[in-house]
C-alpha cells in the first residue's frame, strides 16, 4: 500500500466520528451541561471542652490528643498555645501547620486533626415527645430527624416546636411543624449541635357535668377550640341538662374566674360560639326539675315525657 493510500485512510476514520456526531445531534445545539452541586452540610466547629486528636505525620512526639480549653486554645507540643475554637478540623490543621512553619519546629509540617468529642455534640429535645434526653448529633440533621430519634410526639403534642441555638439563647426559633400531608422543607430546619428542641403541649378544654361523656379534650396543633366543638367532642348534653345555666371556669393570672356560657342560645345558633382557651373548663349543670320530670317518666311511664325538654 502506498504512503498517500495509508494517508487517506487514517484520514478518512478519523472523520467517521465526527460525521457520527453530526448525524446524532442533527442541527440542535449541544445541551448545556449543569455542574452537580452537593446539598450544603454545616462542618462542625470546634468549641471549649472538644477532644482533638493532633497527627502530625512522621512526626510522633508532636502528635498528642488535645482537650480544647475555656477560651478556645490548645497547647501545641514544643509550639505552645493556639486558639482553634470556631474552627472546623481541617483549618485547625492548617492553622496547626502555620504554627509548626512559624515557630521553626517543621519546615513542612503535615498535619491532621480529628474530632474524637465534641462537648456540644448533643441535643437535648424535651416537651411532649415520648422519650426526651439528649441526643448526639453528627453531620448535617433536621428537626424532624431528632424528634424521631426522641420516639416522636405524644398525643398531647402541640403545633409549635422551639429551637434554641446554643449560640444563640436569647433568641428561639420558632417552628410551627404542619401535620398535612406534603413538603416537609417548610419547617424541617437544620439542627446544630448543643442545640435545644422544646415540643409544645397542646391546650386541653375540660367538659365536665350533665354531658354524654366529660372529660378533658386537646386543642390539637394548638389551633381553636369552640364551645359547640368541646359539646361535640363530648358527645352533646344529657336531656337532663340545665342549658340555661352553663358556666365557662376559666384562670386569668392565677384568679378563677367563672362567666355564664348561654349554651341554649348557642346550640340555637342564636349566640355566637365562644372560643375556649387551654385550661378551660366548661360546667354543663343538671337541671332538677328536670332530673324531676324524668324521675315522674320513670315511675309514670309515658307521663311527663313530652315536657322534659321545655324544662330551663
Amino acid at each position: 500500500m502506498s504512503k498517500s493510500l495509508v494517508v487517506f485512510v487514517l484520514l478518512l476514520i478519523g472523520a467517521i466520528p465526527v460525521a457520527a456526531q453530526k448525524v446524532l445531534a442533527g442541527n440542535s445545539a449541544p445541551a448545556a451541561s449543569v455542574p452537580f452541586s452537593p446539598p450544603a452540610i454545616h462542618a462542625l466547629q470546634i468549641s471549649a471542652g472538644d477532644l482533638l486528636d493532633l497527627n502530625v505525620f512522621d512526626t510522633p512526639e508532636l502528635s498528642a490528643k488535645l482537650r480544647v480549653d475555656e477560651q478556645g486554645k490548645v497547647t501545641l507540643p514544643v509550639a505552645g498555645a493556639l486558639s482553634v475554637r470556631g474552627l472546623t478540623a481541617e483549618q485547625a490543621g492548617q492553622a496547626i501547620e502555620g504554627r509548626l512553619r512559624g515557630a521553626d519546629v517543621l519546615k513542612d509540617p503535615h498535619v491532621s486533626v480529628t474530632v474524637l468529642e465534641f462537648s456540644t455534640q448533643g441535643v437535648t429535645v424535651l416537651g411532649e415527645v415520648k422519650n426526651p434526653g439528649v441526643y448526639p448529633l453528627l453531620g448535617a440533621h433536621g428537626l424532624l430527624d431528632l424528634i424521631s430519634a426522641a420516639g416522636g410526639e405524644t398525643t398531647s403534642a402541640g403545633k409549635d416546636v422551639a429551637i434554641t441555638h446554643h449560640d444563640d439563647p436569647d433568641h428561639p426559633v420558632i417552628v410551627k411543624v404542619g401535620s398535612k400531608a406534603g413538603s416537609t422543607v417548610a419547617f424541617n430546619v437544620d439542627v446544630r449541635p448543643g442545640d435545644t428542641i422544646m415540643v409544645s403541649h397542646a391546650g386541653i378544654v375540660y367538659v365536665v357535668g350533665d354531658v354524654g361523656k366529660p372529660g378533658g379534650f386537646l386543642i390539637e396543633n394548638n389551633d381553636r377550640l369552640t364551645v359547640l366543638q368541646a359539646i361535640a367532642l363530648a358527645q352533646g348534653t344529657n336531656r337532663t341538662a340545665s342549658l340555661n345555666h352553663a358556666k365557662l371556669i376559666r384562670k386569668t393570672d392565677g384568679v378563677r374566674q367563672e362567666v355564664p356560657i348561654p349554651l341554649k342560645k348557642i346550640l340555637a345558633d342564636k349566640a355566637a360560639d365562644e372560643t375556649l382557651a387551654d385550661g378551660d373548663i366548661l360546667f354543663v349543670p343538671s337541671s332538677a326539675a328536670k332530673n324531676a320530670l324524668r324521675d315522674a317518666e320513670t315511675a309514670l311511664p309515658g307521663v311527663a315525657a313530652a315536657s322534659i325538654y321545655h324544662v330551663p
